[in-house]
């Protein structure tokens, strides 16, 4: 159609012109998508313009009238695409223009044509009635409420509410309504003649068995008008209208009834629409000082629904944890944070609630199902965030909550019920045994027997590899919190759980009771045991040998196998086995803080036998990627472990580690050797003298390969590759190591500079940016000087100031962005670094001859100039962010 064609839609044009393009529209039974199309179009145009009303609902009108089966889809299309997406879609500033407009001039026509058309086929066509609900529900937010809130539209929806196929589209409509801001007191009598017809009406009784759909609706509704009383009264409140604000608070009290009806609704997803409104009625009775009694069985009741909805259902799948599964975790979150604000209501109620169920349960657990054991356990755990204190100290302070908690922590670790048969029950009672640590310590008598729950086929040997995953966890917090409660039993737990320290290649055909993962948890737990024991620094040395010899003695054999090993799985297998047995001696160190603690205990001749058993895998040929990372990662618990002694095994280390580099391999590295460098400093200048150079040219070799132009994944290991190597020369410079820069020859020297230069300017990543300007600032810092070395001043005015302005002139440059911003906050200091090596020459230099050549103007010269020379670092800084907001094209 061309703009003429449209322009008969206008209804100010000719009518008879009108009626030929709606004759049209019949005629073409125009597709969904032109409706579309057309709409958008006619709307921008019209509205922005501001001339002419809006076509839609003319043309609903007609097709109304054509016939339902043309209608349908074309509706559909009409309504919710074209009425509702495309006023989501646009730009915010015309959407608003476009409402306007329409306000002013349609808006009431608008209306009219929904109650034409709700009163007209809420009986005859369902389908439409039902749409066109869905339009009022989305214009109600914007548009005039009295035009929808009054006797004649409020009374029509509600009759709805009795039309089975129309109520929950007529409840979602009414949310809208309710939820539109409007004058406290005017909101409060709208939502009270609204739940006075509904109660009328029998919505108020609650059936389990009604239709869940409508109920999910219904509670939303609910919701929304439980929570829009409540805004009233706090606006009330704050306004001094203490009348009012009463009427609003005894308004919502009356909602408490239909409310905890639905909170205990079988459907959790009827329940959790309510949650809101439940959560923010407790908030106020946290605020009011003293609560009725009528007030104190509402807390109560919603407790004891907390208490019943946080129970698992019978169809739960423990095993495979689907989509349900995982909804139903989230509304249990969605309840804790009802039992929190509970517990800030009424703490004292709370916790008796928790001791009477708790109690009750754990009498009878041989006989009670699962779900109700696992709850009550669950609450005793979940009173621990409720009721908050300081380190954990339940156990302390207030005596009647410490009483009340020692007593149900007694009995669940009396009682037996880790004996339970099923996972969630065991697996609740470890979380709890684990987060009531500090009980342990008031009631130690009680640390062998559980201690023999997570050794036995109730923790680490049970049937269910979930439930011994999270105990290995579970069991190394225990013992590491409790510390020094666990030295009489330290060589027992030792040769309990030897089996579970074994190193279990694949091919001996024994399944592990432990994966990998879960073993680094055992051998953390049994380094943390002997460190912390009070045994005397040779026996501690002799426990540490024993734990740690089997796993060098089995690297050897298995290093050996590699190495003939043929096939390419095999190696595999043989690879990530050896990659364990490092890993889980690098576990073990967990335990020391520093060479002091290694050293008191004896252990430093154990991790050194180590080091030299696992360094000789990374001269092995195959499988290098897993093999080095290994090893890097035992190197660098070593450098906090045995300090200077590692210092003699790095060279070696090194320069295995840097053949037959990748990206990906010299990013690992290179923190390592960042780490050496800033622990040891001047200790390791004549190394990095060494190896600077050949982990300079594998880390340039590898940037200056091709890579195909749209592999982002290789675009991304280069950016990475490119910001370690820039954190690697910030490291140098910033231990007071430059010499090891100046010392690589003037060629070398001068390429490295180049690089940062580069880095600065060329690449558009801020987080690289920023440490080059921190190393330019730091080599100016160093050689900007006149005494340092030949030629650097010339480069700091032929590239280091070109850098400073170059880099924040680049359109890549977002000075909007927060990483940005801090790396022009690095250019500002280079740039006052300069200026206080140089002095007025600087000046000078920018003042007459830089700055001129960018076009910058006299007036701004002088002001930057100025703003340079202050001796307030900051003034500087935000001084450089406008001059560059001022300066980019």
């Amino acid at each position: 159609m061309d703009e003429q064609a449209l322009l008969g839609l206008n209804p100010n044009a000719d009518s008879d012109f009108r009626q030929r393009a709606l004759a049209y529209f019949e005629q073409l039974k125009i597709s969904p998508d032109a409706w579309q199309v057309c709409a958008e179009a006619l709307a921008q145009r019209t509205y922005s313009d501001d001339h002419i009303k809006f076509f839609c609902f003319q043309v609903l009108e007609h097709q109304v009238k054509y016939k339902y089966s043309e209608l349908t889809t074309v509706q559909q299309q009409l309504i919710r695409e074209t009425l509702i997406s495309w006023l989501q879609a646009q730009e915010a500033r015309r959407n608003t223009l476009i409402k306007d407009t329409m306000r002013e001039q349609c808006i009431p026509s608008l209306v009219e044509s929904w109650y034409q058309i709700l009163q007209n086929y809420q009986y005859t066509n369902s389908e439409v009635t039902c749409q066109c609900l869905e339009v009022v529900g989305a214009y109600v937010s914007w548009i005039d409420l009295s035009l929808i809130a009054n006797d004649r539209f409020i009374n029509m929806l509600l009759g709805h509410m009795s039309i089975e196929v129309l109520r929950e589209e007529a409840c979602d409509c009414l949310f809208e309504i309710v939820n539109k801001g409007m004058d406290p007191v005017d909101k409060m009598k709208l939502v009270e003649s609204l739940c006075q017809v509904l109660q009328t009406a029998g919505f108020f009784s609650i059936d389990q068995e009604e239709d869940v759909d409508f109920l999910a609706r219904f509670s939303k509704l609910v919701n929304g008008m439980g929570q829009s009383l409540i805004v009233s009264w706090s606006k009330l409140i704050k306004n001094g209208d203490i009348k009012n604000a009463q009427e609003a608070l005894q308004a919502i009290e009356t909602k408490v009834a239909l409310m905890l009806q639905l909170l205990i609704h079988e459907d959790d997803d009827i329940s959790s629409n309510i949650i809101g409104f439940c959560y923010d009625y407790l908030h106020i009775l946290k605020q009011l000082t003293v609560l009725s009694d009528q007030q104190k069985a509402n807390v109560e009741a919603i407790m004891l629904a907390v208490m019943k909805k946080l129970t698992y259902d019978e169809e739960y799948n423990f095993e495979n944890e689907g989509e349900d599964e995982a909804m139903f975790v989230e509304y249990r979150k969605q309840l804790k944070l009802l039992l929190d604000r509970l517990a800030q209501v009424s703490p004292e109620l709370l916790l008796a609630s928790v001791r009477r169920v708790f109690s009750s349960t754990l009498q009878n657990w041989q006989t009670t199902r699962f779900m109700e054991v696992e709850v009550a356990i669950r609450l005793l755990y979940m009173l621990a965030e409720a009721l908050p204190v300081s380190h954990g100290a339940h156990f302390s302070g207030d005596v009647s909550k410490a009483s009340a908690l020692q007593d149900m922590m007694r009995t669940l670790v009396t009682s037996g019920v880790s004996s339970y048969q099923h996972t969630s029950v065991t697996l609740e009672f470890f979380e709890t045994v684990v987060r009531y640590e500090k009980f342990f310590t008031v009631e130690p008598q009680h640390i062998p027997c559980v201690l023999m729950a997570f050794l036995d086929h109730r923790g680490l040997r049970h049937s269910s590899a979930k439930v011994r995953s999270r105990t290995a966890y579970l069991f190394s917090r225990f013992v590491k919190s409790l510390n020094k409660q666990m030295n009489p039993f330290i060589e027992d737990i030792l040769n309990r759980i030897q089996d579970l320290l074994a190193l279990s290649p694949p091919e001996n055909g024994y399944q592990s009771l432990l994966s990998s993962d879960d073993q680094l948890f055992i051998y953390e737990t049994a380094g943390v045991l002997i460190v912390n024991s009070e045994y005397p620094a040779e026996r501690k040395q002799a426990l540490m040998r024993n734990l740690l010899t089997p796993l060098m003695e089995k690297f050897k054999i298995l290093l050996e196998k590699l190495m003939l090993a043929q096939d390419e799985e095999r190696q595999a297998t043989l690879a990530d086995c050896l990659n364990h047995a490092v890993g889980f001696a690098s576990r073990t160190s967990k335990a020391f803080s520093n060479k002091q603690t290694v050293k008191q205990c004896g252990c430093s001749e154990v991790y050194l036998d180590c080091l030299q058993t696992f360094l000789p895998a990374l001269s092995c040929p195959l499988q290098k990627d897993i093999l080095r990372s290994g090893v890097r990662t035992f190197l660098h618990r070593m450098i906090i472990c045995l300090e200077e002694e590692v210092l003699p095994f790095i060279p070696s280390a090194s320069e295995h580690m840097l053949k037959d580099c990748e990206a990906k391999d010299l990013q690992e590295f290179i923190p390592l050797i960042n780490q050496i460098t800033a622990k040891f400093k001047i200790q390791v200048s004549p190394f990095l003298q060494q190896m600077f150079m050949p982990l300079l040219h594998a880390i340039f070799e590898v940037l200056l390969r091709p890579a195909e132009e749209n592999d982002q994944s290789a675009a991304l290991e280069k950016q990475m590759l490119r910001r370690s190597y820039f954190a690697f020369l910030q490291t140098v410079t910033g231990s007071g190591m430059s010499e090891v820069i100046a010392n690589q020859g003037a060629e070398n020297v001068e390429r490295v500079l180049i690089t940062i230069i580069q880095g600065a300017v060329e690449y558009p990543d801020p987080i690289a940016q920023k440490t080059c300007f921190i190393i330019l600032s730091k080599l100016v810092e160093l050689w900007g000087g006149k005494d340092g070395p030949v030629g650097f001043a010339d480069f700091v005015y032929k590239h280091i100031v070109p850098a400073c302005f170059l880099a924040p002139l680049k359109q890549t440059f977002d000075l909007a962005d927060a990483q940005t911003v801090l790396a022009l906050s690095e250019c500002a200091v280079t740039l006052k670094t300069i200026h206080l090596k140089r002095g007025p020459e600087c000046v000078q230099y920018l003042q007459q001859e830089y700055l001129p050549s960018l076009q910058v103007a006299p007036e701004i010269i002088q002001e930057f100039c100025q703003a340079l020379q202050q001796p307030d670092a900051k003034v500087f800084k935000n001084y450089l962010k406008v001059f560059f907001q001022r300066a980019k094209p």
